[in-house]
């Protein structure tokens, strides 16, 4: 078997995903980061992404050794007018979008199992923008027999 690291982003898991937990068999389209594949938020670690919305034809199989659960702190972007203090009112947007992230903030958390649904904690004000704290997904050690299903997206 080779331990293979795996990003389960939160919308890929909220949208299409099944929870799972350490010692699950589990069966996932994965996509490898590369100069071809980029995501986002780089994959903190991981060789691959699960894509539940097309990728590979077939999937790569395993058993999860080990369940990290990634956060960080984001901020609305600055051109954003600033949003009302906690309390005082609602701000409705979409979760994670247009967010960005705050260095130094990404810490990763042993966990036993994957939830469905992520938290995000409104943090308040902090250097004149609103702060959040989220869940961005799950850092997975997936022991994996054969990783040739994996797509490998060529250089563009």
């Amino acid at each position: 078997m080779r331990l293979l690291k795996v990003f389960y982003e939160d919308w890929q898991m909220e949208c299409c995903g099944k929870p799972f937990a350490v010692g699950d068999d589990v069966a996932w389209k994965l996509v490898a980061y590369g100069a071809g594949a980029r995501r986002e938020r780089a994959g903190y670690g991981a060789e691959a992404w699960v894509e539940n919305h097309g990728g590979p034809d077939r999937p790569t199989t395993g058993r999860v050794h080990a369940v990290e659960l990634v956060h960080g702190e984001f901020r609305f972007p600055a051109a954003d007018p600033v949003p009302v203090e906690p309390g005082e009112g609602v701000v409705i947007r979409g979760t994670g979008r247009g967010l960005e992230p705050v260095p130094g903030t990404l810490a990763l958390e042993p966990a036993e199992s994957c939830p469905k649904w992520f938290a995000e904690a409104d943090l308040g004000i902090v250097d004149g923008l609103r702060r959040v704290r989220r869940t961005c997904g799950a850092l997975v050690t997936l022991d994996a027999s054969d990783t040739s299903g994996i797509l490998r997206v060529p250089p563009s």
